[in-house]
C-alpha cells in the first residue's frame, strides 16, 4: 500500500488526508498545532469549491455548519444605497448551493472530524524537521527524533510552507499593499444575502456563516505594511472602516474589544513549475496563495487535493505523478490568483472620482464578470 506523509493541517492537507484515505492510501498527518485549531474568523466556498466538498463526502457537514445562500450579492455604496445585485451560479442547484458562508472552525471541523472517522494517522504538535529522498522511499524526520518511511511527501503547510524552504530555498511571499479586517458578529434577521460595500478604495463585505452569526470581511491600502497594536485592533478596524454605513455601522459599534478582531497583510505566493522534486510536492497555498477577492482560496486547495488523491493512488512513478500535477494545476491557479489581484488592484487604486463609473460599470457588466468567470471555473480543473 502507497504510504503519504502530509504536513499541514489546513483545508489543503486535512482534505487530502480524507482523498487519500478514500483511494486507499495509507496517510500520515503531521500538523505542528498542537490543538489544531484554525481562526476563528469566516470563509466563503463558492459553487466549484463545494462540488470538492461534495466529492469528499462532508458537504452534508459543511451545510449543516454553515449558511447556503441562493447566490444573491448585493452591492452597495459607502454610504448603504443599493448599487446593484448579481448572482452566482451553481451547476446543481438543488444538491450544491451556489455559496456557502461558515466559520473557519466549523469547517476545520467538518474536515477534521472526517479525518479522524477514516482513521488517519494523526500526529499534532509536531513538525517535519528533515526529510531525505531516497529515490525509492521519502524519509521524514519528526521533532520528536522520530522517523517515518513513506512513498511521497506532501507539503500543504501553507504560504510560508517550511517544507518548500527546504526543497527549493527561501521564497518570500509577495506583499500586495493590502490588508484584510475580520469580525464575527451576531447575525441580525434582516441580513439573509452576501453584500459587498463599495468605498474608495476600501471594500467591505458582509456574509452570514450561520444561521445566527456573520461576518465582517473588509480590505485597505496598507501600503507600509503596518504592524497595528494589537490592543487596539477594534478601535483602529472601526476607524479604518468608518465611511461605512447603512448595515455595516451596527456592526462596527459592536466591535469593543481587540478579541475576534484579526488582521493579515494580503500576500500572495506563485510558485514556479515545477511545483515537485523527486517524491517532495507542494499544494495549496504553498504553491498558490491568493488574494481573497474572489473568494478562490479554500476551493483551489479543496481541488488539488481531490485532483491528486486518484492520481497517487494509480500511480506506479510517484515523482512523474507529481511533476505532471503540478503542471496541470499551474494555469488555472495562475488565472484565479491574476483575475483576483485584478479585482484587488483596480479597487485599491480608485480616487473619488472613479466611483460614478465603476457604479456603472457594476451595473451593466458586473453579472457578465460572474458569468464569465465561473464558465471558466465549470470547465475543468
Amino acid at each position: 500500500m502507497t504510504k503519504i506523509v502530509i504536513v499541514g493541517g489546513g483545508i489543503a492537507g486535512a482534505s487530502l488526508a480524507i482523498a487519500l484515505k478514500r483511494q486507499s492510501v495509507d496517510v500520515v498527518l503531521v500538523e505542528k498545532d498542537p490543538h489544531w485549531t484554525p481562526s476563528s474568523s469566516g470563509i466563503f466556498l463558492y459553487a466549484n469549491g463545494l462540488e470538492s466538498v461534495r466529492t469528499l463526502g462532508v458537504l452534508d457537514a459543511v451545510l449543516e455548519r454553515g449558511w447556503a445562500s441562493d447566490g444573491r450579492n448585493v452591492y452597495l455604496t459607502a454610504d448603504g444605497s443599493f448599487i446593484t445585485e448579481t448572482h452566482y451560479p451553481s451547476r446543481d442547484p438543488a444538491r450544491v448551493p451556489p455559496i456557502v458562508g461558515i466559520k473557519r472552525s466549523d469547517l476545520h471541523r467538518a474536515l477534521a472530524d472526517e479525518v479522524q472517522r477514516l482513521g488517519v494517522d494523526i500526529k499534532l504538535g509536531l513538525t517535519v524537521e528533515s526529510f531525505d529522498d531516497q529515490g525509492t522511499q521519502v524519509i521524514a524526520r519528526l521533532s520528536d527524533g522520530s522517523e517515518i518511511a513513506c512513498d511521497g511527501l506532501i507539503g500543504a503547510d501553507g504560504i510560508r510552507s517550511s517544507i518548500r524552504e527546504r526543497l527549493f530555498g527561501k521564497m518570500t511571499p509577495e506583499f500586495t499593499g493590502f490588508g484584510t479586517w475580520r469580525s464575527v458578529h451576531k447575525k441580525p434577521k434582516e441580513i439573509d444575502v452576501k453584500i459587498m460595500m463599495m468605498g474608495v478604495g476600501k471594500r467591505l463585505g458582509i456574509m452570514p456563516i450561520s444561521d445566527d452569526q456573520l461576518y465582517i470581511f473588509a480590505t485597505t491600502n496598507e501600503p507600509s505594511k503596518p504592524l497595528y497594536d494589537t490592543s487596539r485592533m477594534h478601535e483602529i478596524m472601526r476607524e479604518k472602516l468608518a465611511e461605512f454605513k447603512g448595515p455595516a455601522a451596527a456592526l462596527l459599534d459592536e466591535l469593543t474589544s481587540p478579541e475576534g478582531v484579526l488582521y493579515t497583510a494580503v500576500e500572495e505566493m506563485a510558485l514556479p513549475l515545477p511545483w515537485s522534486k523527486g517524491r517532495v510536492l507542494i499544494i495549496g497555498d504553498g504553491a498558490h496563495a491568493c488574494t481573497p477577492y474572489m473568494g478562490q482560496g479554500g476551493a483551489m486547495a479543496l481541488e488539488d487535493s481531490i485532483l491528486l488523491a486518484p492520481q497517487i493512488a494509480a500511480s506506479t512513478n510517484l515523482a512523474a505523478t507529481f511533476t505532471a500535477f503540478g503542471a496541470l494545476r499551474h494555469e488555472r491557479c495562475s488565472f484565479v490568483r491574476k483575475v483576483s489581484r485584478q479585482v484587488g488592484d483596480a479597487g485599491g487604486k480608485e480616487l473619488p472620482n472613479d466611483v460614478d463609473a465603476r457604479n456603472r460599470r457594476l451595473q451593466t457588466q458586473g453579472q457578465s464578470d460572474v458569468d464569465s468567470f465561473y464558465a471558466r471555473m465549470f470547465a475543468g480543473t
